[in-house]
């Protein structure tokens, strides 16, 4: 009997080892370490921190190599020049959607982020035009940050300078903005069902950068039988899916086709546009998902960068006293900061894209794939194989950046102490995937943070040089870890 299974188990592994060679027959793929049968390369992957594994290979492997996750290729992007030679050079040929099971257990590949082909080119044009009708780039979305920073500043007074943790109070914002957007509403900060909308989305970032997400997308069977994180991660999804689905609802029910008034309105007046055309994408599915995917990224990556913005500059209090002093000196202390001033506020704006590249919040971006054969550096990648862009190897490039473990806004500073921009600051990502929100959350980060210093003295409860930074999850995202702090009036 164990002969028996002794030479299944050897055949299965032959049989699993021509599928993988016939596999990589199909085209020329980059070299990388040999995988394993059925696992891959998987146990020489750390799942707590990839991109500290992609950065370990590519110094074996070069620039572009291959991993199995599972019996799957990927092929990995290390490095400015391969990064960008793929996602703005070539940016049509990289611009589909990589596979990402676990989320595409919640939103079946509708909405912006993980669809593919004329379904995503259709939801990202729309939301990027609905966002420019909204006023992406003008005055009345600048206004409404400006109204939410009001309202961030009056609820940081209510700390009393006593110590707090600013999770939810920064989470707050950044999903007031987009709430105003998406459904044109915005919450009180005590409001229980807002802060339960935010607990999940919290919790959601969280389980995605768990060592098990990453296990299960690369065994996505393991979510039929094993208990898991996973389950919570789709429970919170369904949870925030059937929130929107009741403001659609509302909306149906009050929606004037002459009068739109957010994101929502203009979806469902597209939505009755396009009713008799069968192979139209403006459907119930794409609307909530789409609202899902600006809700969630909207929400979250910038309240995370907030919250990992406030402990820097605690960390690094002389970093904080240059910044409240360029505050001073361009804006003074009554007048409320607005986009105008970041032209003459070069170390402002050398500090917040500093904090991004630092933090490196998507470390390995989210997968992409080749949406044809092609030929790539003298490889040839067949259609559909997933791309994983190190943007952790562009961000931390020593090179450009000299120090790049260190946080150093004379990063962004030329001699003269100018603001100095630089390509590889690809904290959104690049080309055709680009953050649709980008433009939005620049400017959260920027008027945010300016009125949190204009008036505020942010005061540790530990001494500076006892601050960790080290982020507590650095799988999908990197995660800060919890502090508090004094927020004291000036």
């Amino acid at each position: 009997m164990d002969l028996i299974v002794v030479l299944v188990l050897s055949l299965s592994c032959l049989l699993l080892l021509s599928l993988w060679k016939q596999s990589s027959r199909k085209g020329k793929l980059p070299p990388g370490p040999t995988p394993l049968p059925v696992i891959g390369n998987i146990l020489q992957i750390d799942v707590k921190d990839i991109s500290k594994t992609l950065i370990n290979l590519s110094k074996v492997y070069g620039p572009v190599f291959t991993l199995y996750f599972g019996m799957k290729p990927t092929v990995v992007l290390h490095g400015y020049e391969a990064v960008k030679e793929a996602l703005i050079d070539l940016g049509e040929e990289f611009s589909g959607r990589g596979t990402f099971p676990v989320a595409e257990r919640a939103n079946r590949k509708y909405g912006i982020v993980l669809s593919n082909g004329k379904r995503w080119k259709e939801m990202r044009r729309f939301s990027l035009m609905t966002l420019r009708n909204f006023g992406l780039g003008k005055r009345s979305i600048e206004d409404c940050v400006q109204k939410e920073a009001r309202c961030l500043v009056e609820e940081l007074r209510k700390t009393n300078a006593s110590p707090c943790n600013p999770t939810f109070i920064l989470g707050c914002a950044p999903c007031n903005v987009i709430c105003s957007i998406i459904f044109q509403n915005r919450f009180d900060y005590t409001d229980q069902n807002f802060l339960n909308l935010l607990e999940l989305l919290n919790e959601n970032v969280k389980i995605l950068s768990s060592p098990w997400v990453q296990v299960c997308n690369t065994f996505p069977i393991f979510m039929d039988y094993f208990p898991g994180s996973h389950n919570d991660l789709l429970k919170n999804f369904a949870y925030i899916k059937n929130y929107l689905l009741e403001k659609v609802k509302e909306h149906q029910e009050s929606l004037d086709i002459n009068n739109p008034r957010d994101f929502i309105d203009h979806f469902l007046i597209k939505m009755e546009q396009e009713k008799d055309n069968q192979q139209s994408e403006f459907t119930i599915e794409n609307l909530i998902i789409s609202a899902f995917d600006l809700f969630s990224a909207g929400s979250e990556t910038t309240s995370t960068t907030l919250r990992y913005a406030i402990l820097l500059l605690i960390k690094y209090p002389e970093v904080t006293v240059k910044v409240q002093e360029e505050i001073d000196r361009v804006i003074g202390r009554h007048r409320s900061p607005c986009m105008q001033d970041r032209s003459h506020m070069p170390y402002m704006d050398a500090v917040v894209h500093e904090i991004q590249r630092y933090i490196d919040i998507i470390p390995t971006n989210v997968p992409h794939a080749v949406t044809q054969d092609i030929k790539f550096r003298n490889y040839l990648i067949p259609k559909g194989t997933t791309i994983l862009t190190s943007l952790t190897s562009v961000l931390h490039d020593d090179k450009e950046f000299p120090n790049p473990r260190v946080f150093d806004p004379g990063h962004f500073l030329d001699e003269s102490g100018n603001f100095k921009k630089s390509d590889y600051f690809m904290a959104f990502s690049a080309g055709k995937r680009i953050c649709v929100g980008e433009g939005l959350a620049r400017m959260e980060l920027f008027l945010f943070l300016t009125n949190i210093l204009q008036k505020f003295t942010l005061k540790s409860v530990v001494d500076p040089k006892d601050i960790d930074i080290t982020p507590v999850a650095n799988g999908f995202a990197s995660v800060p870890p919890s502090y508090q702090l004094h927020f004291i009036p000036v």
